[in-house]
């Protein structure tokens, strides 16, 4: 646990802590499990002392009353840096997935002393603007839109979640619903109050970059699924495009996430990426 500036936040890290650090930012609304154990350990063997955490409002982090989130967009950027400065960390290779690639890209922009490069995974720019990128697909929207969930039923929360992984999923592949299930019931036990993830959908901005995501100056990795119903695949060529030296890697038929399938295809690309600098 990170106690600092009043909040806490539950972190979990692999490895060697002399090795070259990686810090895993999920998205926001999910917690430091939809990590998995198995990718960060296959990091961990790769030569990589890898942390993943908690946001506030998930997991065993700080939790606020559902409805009144006492913090901002800006705080969860300001919560790597906490995580970092918690392990002694002065910079680290950051990994964001969905939101948690947003959370990345700000990270780069407003505290560019900490990141020695970016691995960005089914997510979109973090900086506004008319960008002209397709909206999700109909599927996605139809979800998000018809979806019901008690959240005082952790039953019918479970089987919101396990429907919402089936749709982010993107339908190309077969589904597993078991281990989908397996997981999503593990994070809704762990949580401290698992409806306050609800926080995360209307946070305020904060003080957050409007900076140019072409000032990023670190080497950067965009992962992107063909299959991603949240954002279409143009989102990740649009991100490789706007940041100089990006390079993209595209997954064949993923959906939104890291799935089971892709796991060591993109553990591999991340060794690769945060190998410069690092001894053979």
């Amino acid at each position: 646990m990170v106690a600092v500036d009043g909040i806490e936040l539950c972190t979990e890290s692999f490895g060697d802590p002399s090795d070259p650090p990686v810090l895993l930012i999920m998205g926001t609304g999910a917690s430091m499990l939809w990590w998995d154990e198995g990718f960060c350990r296959t990091l961990a063997e790769g030569g990589r002392f890898v942390i993943r955490y908690d946001h506030r409002d998930t997991g065993r982090s700080t939790t606020y009353e559902p409805g009144r989130p006492g913090y901002t967009g800006a705080d969860l950027v300001g919560d790597a840096v906490r995580v970092l400065d918690a392990h002694e960390l002065q910079a680290a290779h950051v990994v964001g997935v969905s939101a948690g690639g947003a959370l990345a890209q700000l990270l780069a922009l407003d505290h560019a002393e900490s990141v020695l490069s970016l691995v960005l995974i089914s997510t979109s720019s973090a900086v506004p603007g008319d960008r002209g990128l397709p909206s999700p697909t109909e599927e996605f929207m139809r979800f998000v839109s018809a979806a019901h969930v008690d959240w005082s039923d952790g039953e019918s929360v479970i089987e919101h979640q396990v429907a919402y992984a089936r749709v982010l999923a993107g339908g190309r592949r077969p589904f597993d619903e078991a281990a989908a299930r397996a997981l999503v019931r593990r994070d809704v036990e762990r949580a401290h109050d698992f409806a306050a993830v609800r926080n995360h959908d209307s946070l305020p901005d904060g003080d957050l970059s409007h900076a140019s995501l072409s000032s990023i100056a670190v080497p950067t990795l965009v992962i992107h699924g063909t299959a991603d119903p949240m954002f279409p695949l143009r989102h990740g060529q649009a991100l490789a495009e706007q940041i100089s030296g990006a390079r993209l890697l595209t997954l064949e038929d993923a959906g939104h996430g890291v799935e089971r399938a892709d796991r060591q295809t993109i553990a591999a690309a991340v060794l690769e990426h945060t190998s410069a600098g690092t001894a053979d």
